[in-house]
């Protein structure tokens, strides 16, 4: 059997396929995909199939040894998720409980910091914090989108400058 013989052979069996992989995943997408896999594997293990056994059945074997091995992987990976997300609890009850009055200062310092802003590099920063784009912000103030920028960035600089302190204390830990 040539691989051309082999490659329209294995395709003519995508329908049945695509149904018994249906079968498997409860899911249009990911049954097309499981096909697709399948077909792959099989037209590259194609030296390994035996001319005048059933191709349908060494067919549907690839698909069920795919999509075990894909399941595991799966499997194997939520398992690692859960072991990193119990981990980072406990941290986190520990941290919470750390920062709990931490956090006060540092949002009171934030908001301390916003309010030394002068009025003028205020309004364009807390816009962009908000989400609005720059030239939105431009529209809205009436003034240019050079100039937004421009005040945006010096915003955050003085920022920088009246938090120093919390800006060391990251790269620390």
């Amino acid at each position: 059997m040539t691989t051309f013989e082999f490659n329209h052979l294995v395709n003519a069996h995508s329908v049945s396929l695509k149904s018994h992989a249906l079968k498997f995943t409860n899911d249009i997408e990911d049954a097309n995909d499981l096909v697709q896999d399948t077909l792959v594997k099989a037209i590259r293990f194609y030296e390994n199939f035996q001319e005048g056994t059933n191709i349908k059945g060494w067919l549907f074997v690839i698909m069920r040894n795919t999509f075990i091995n894909n399941y595991r992987k799966l499997a194997k990976t939520r398992t690692l998720i859960t072991q990193t997300d119990e981990i980072s609890s406990v941290n986190l009850v520990h941290s919470s409980t750390r920062n709990h009055a931490e956090g006060k200062f540092v949002i009171g310092d934030i908001s301390k910091a916003l309010a030394s802003l002068p009025e003028a590099y205020h309004t364009p920063f807390i816009r962009y914090f908000e989400g609005y784009k720059y030239h939105e912000i431009a529209d809205m103030l009436q003034i240019p989108l050079g100039t937004v920028k421009t005040r945006i960035f010096v915003a955050r600089e003085m920022l920088k400058k009246y938090l120093k302190t919390y800006a060391k204390d990251t790269h620390g830990e």
